[in-house]
């Protein structure tokens, strides 16, 4: 069915290891400046680290700020900076109304207790015994309820107001992709006007990075290099806060809401891992999308991983044809939930910039879960 309403981006809230808002990464893309990484905290594995935030700014309450996980900060940050580059904050009317749909993975693990169950495992006269005593006593029971995604959203509700539905995602990649063709979809069906939504990650998680370099994902030299260099070898993870204000192009008008760029459409598929699979499932995605100008640009997603960010690249530019073709990942480091979001967001700084008129956002996930979006410039 043909969309009854164009979806306008009027807030974008980033943040990364570039520091907040909009400029500071739109102008880190172009110039290719170098990005910020730090090789030492988690060696062998770089890793982008977010920069210092002045939580105060946007989480006014010590109170709110200590009982949040750094991913809850750093989202319920973002949120905040989305609200007020969209002109909301505050604004209880639109607030009441305003939807979020947000990604995010689980909280991080209490690393104390898991070292010391390990370490009583090897002297523990009944093991068994011993492990389900321990996990009895030091696990609190609402430990994962208390920290999936709908606590996020949770907190942004409560810190900044957001009082109208809401919908959370898991599942790494795809769980970013889902959130905002979701949200894409409702504004564009006349079913929501406007909808926060967004993904965080925090990369600077022991166990986070135990588990990718498990999967042989993560880049094992401790150095930076380009998301498409044939050395990468993995990703290099960067913590981030990604969240867009989307609202039907009408009442953006009625507002005199200042419209960054609009979303044209989003696709989402899972291919199989395996040799020409991705790059077919993106030609796929993106011929959905219809075609490209000249005057366009490739924003990429791309973990980083070989040989699908590869087929992902390849894909894009056949659609593009000499359009330069950014990764978002050289800036950002990958961000898991909160990379296809970003890198919507930073396709969309581009646009208002004038430094194109039309932008196609890919992401191919490190294991599953591929989305390509089209963006064009307000009125097109």
């Amino acid at each position: 069915m043909a969309s009854l309403h164009r979806v306008a981006i009027t807030g974008i809230g980033l943040v990364s290891s570039l520091g907040e808002g909009v400029e500071p990464h739109r102008a880190a893309l172009k110039s290719g400046a170098p990005p910020v990484v730090d090789t030492q905290a988690f060696a062998p594995y770089p890793v982008h680290v977010m920069a210092p935030l002045e939580l105060e700014k946007q989480i006014p309450k010590k109170s709110d700020q200590r009982q949040m996980e750094p991913w809850q900060r750093i989202g319920v940050y973002a949120a905040g900076l989305a609200l007020d580059d969209a002109g909301l904050k505050g604004d209880a009317a639109a607030l009441d109304r305003l939807e979020m749909f947000v990604a995010a993975g689980g909280g991080e693990r209490d690393h104390q207790v898991d070292d010391a169950i390990v370490n009583g495992l090897r002297t523990a006269a009944d093991p068994a015994a011993f492990l389900n005593e321990r996990l009895m006593k030091d696990l609190r029971p609402t430990l994962f309820l208390a920290q999936l995604p709908n606590l996020l959203a949770g907190n942004i509700s409560i810190v900044h107001g957001v009082t109208g539905g809401s919908c959370s995602f898991m599942g790494e990649e795809q769980a970013g992709v889902d959130a905002l063709r979701l949200a894409v979809g409702r504004i564009a069906s006349g079913q929501s006007d406007t909808i926060l939504v967004g993904a965080a990650y925090n990369a600077e998680r022991r166990d986070m990075l135990l588990l990718l370099a498990a999967g042989g994902n993560l880049r094992k030299e401790p150095s930076f290099a380009p998301v498409f260099a044939p050395e990468r070898g993995g990703m290099i993870t960067g913590s981030v806060g990604a969240f867009l204000l989307l609202e039907a192009a009408e009442l953006a008008a009625k507002r005199g809401a200042r419209v960054r760029a609009e979303i044209a459409g989003v696709r989402a598929g899972r291919a199989r891992r395996e040799q020409g699979a991705v790059a077919s499932e993106f030609r796929r995605l993106i011929g959905a999308l219809g075609s490209f100008g000249a005057n366009s640009l490739g924003l990429s997603a791309a973990s980083g991983v070989a040989p699908w960010s590869g087929e992902e690249r390849e894909a894009a530019a056949d659609a593009l044809a000499h359009a330069p073709i950014h990764a978002s990942g050289d800036v950002l480091g990958h961000a898991m939930e909160a990379a296809f979001p970003a890198a919507v967001a930073l396709a969309a700084a581009m646009i208002d910039a004038g430094d194109a008129k039309e932008a196609l956002v890919t992401g191919a996930g490190h294991w599953r879960g591929e989305g390509a979006a089209k963006l064009i410039a307000p009125g097109r």
